[in-house]
């Protein structure tokens, strides 16, 4: 009877530890949810995490965003999947960063050391309100920590260590900043600082989509803007510690960075990434009265639940026949026609066949004498060419002499002519 009791109590201690391991653990998992402050010397954070964000249900269709203007796009091929006022220029804050981050990237290495000037100093009764790692005249510091320290706490200074290193003075870095944007494609985008700070410069949705497609292609760049927390050593021997303030590295799934923004002027802004399943996906979310967040989320959500990767065309893919003037010849597809598209309009595919008015027949083998457009309803998917699969091989020559098969001719006419008059 004790022995049973004694095993009744055994067990019941064993399930009580399970549980209350498991209750711990599943505490632990709802804790780590949600970022801890950023830790902005001298006043903590300036930019408050939420703890949750705020998503429809719902993302098949369009979200409706707090910010007015966004744009979606697939990173790796830059088709745009939503758009809301993207070309209008407004200020961007601080994913100015972006470009000096690029820049930097493109023109030193990140083992280069970088000697701190007192431009680049910004005095603690001048960092309230602003983040700055704290940089003193004279630090010798490595370019990586500086890039860790623009691109996880947004720092104000590195970013102007930065610049002088590269370019040996803010203002010519700008130049080059504007130079690049241009290459780019970034028309309606103007830089006035290496860290944004000031407001003066400006750029669009559609513009920043660009610069952050082209940011994360470069080496190094997706590595960092994907860090969570960051050491840093200082002058005195300790170390500083920096934390990234996308807080979709810790809310969203699959989140790979960017760079968030703030300013009265500005908004919050924030630019994001994000892969699933192989398919990679960029938010860019401009002037959001109070959470960026959110709005890039549901973007993302969208393009991750409302589109599929699709194949319409393969290369080497049979297309019919083609008629030309003087005779008629198979086609097949030059290229493949691959794309994100809506799922719900997958059931209306239509397929749209232009011939090339200056195709002359016979064309040779391989020779490109159509397009096949390809269209949803309000979308053009795409166009690829129709090339030449086979060429009719010309009539067989006869063996006999001209003269006989010109004489074999004649007769013929006048065996016509005479069945008619004797019909």
């Amino acid at each position: 009877m004790r022995r049973s009791r004694f095993r009744s109590c055994c067990a019941a201690l064993v399930v009580f530890l399970v549980v209350g391991a498991q209750a711990s653990l599943i505490g632990f998992a709802s804790a780590q949810l949600a970022p801890p402050p950023t830790p902005v010397p001298p006043d903590g954070s300036l930019s408050p995490f939420p703890q949750s964000l705020d998503t429809p249900t719902d993302a098949s269709n369009p979200p409706e965003l707090s910010a007015p203007s966004a744009m979606l796009a697939d990173l790796d091929s830059g088709q745009v999947l939503f758009e809301k006022d993207a070309r209008s220029r407004r200020p961007i804050a601080s994913l100015t960063k972006i470009m000096t981050a690029l820049l930097v990237l493109e023109r030193s290495d990140l083992s280069d050391v970088v000697t701190v000037g007192e431009d680049a100093v910004i005095s603690e009764a001048d960092r309230r309100g602003v983040s700055a790692l704290g940089l003193e005249v004279g630090e010798r510091i490595r370019v990586d920590d500086l890039l860790y320290a623009l691109l996880l706490q947004s720092a104000n200074d590195a970013a102007v260590a930065l610049a002088d290193h590269v370019s040996g003075s803010e203002a010519r870095f700008v130049k080059g900043m504007n130079a690049r944007a241009e290459e780019l494609g970034m028309v309606r985008t103007r830089f006035r600082s290496a860290n944004g700070l000031d407001d003066r410069g400006y750029s669009t949705a559609g513009d920043l989509m660009t610069l952050a497609r082209a940011a994360m292609s470069t080496p190094g760049f997706a590595d960092i803007v994907s860090t969570e927390f960051h050491t840093i050593p200082s002058p005195g021997g300790g170390k500083r510690r920096v934390q990234n303030r996308d807080a979709l590295l810790w809310l969203y799934p699959g989140t790979t960075g960017v760079k968030t923004g703030y300013t009265s002027s500005a908004g919050y802004c924030i630019v994001a990434t994000a892969e699933r399943e192989g398919r990679r996906l960029v938010a860019v979310v401009l002037g959001a009265p109070s959470d960026a967040f959110s709005d890039a989320a549901a973007l993302l959500d969208h393009g991750f639940s409302a589109f599929t990767q699709h194949r319409f065309v393969s290369r080497g893919e049979p297309n019919g026949v083609i008629s030309l003037e003087g005779g008629s010849v198979p086609v097949e597809a030059g290229a493949d026609l691959e794309a994100l598209v809506p799922i719900a309009e997958l059931h209306d595919v239509r397929r749209h066949v232009v011939v090339d008015p200056s195709a002359a027949y016979p064309p040779a083998p391989g020779e490109r004498v159509a397009s096949l457009a390809i269209t949803l309803p309000g979308l053009t998917v795409g166009r690829v060419p129709l090339v030449v699969s086979s060429v009719p091989p010309p009539p067989p020559i006869p063996d006999e002499p001209w003269w006989e098969r010109a004489a074999g001719a004649v007769a013929d006419a006048l065996d016509a002519v005479a069945s008619a008059v004797g019909g």
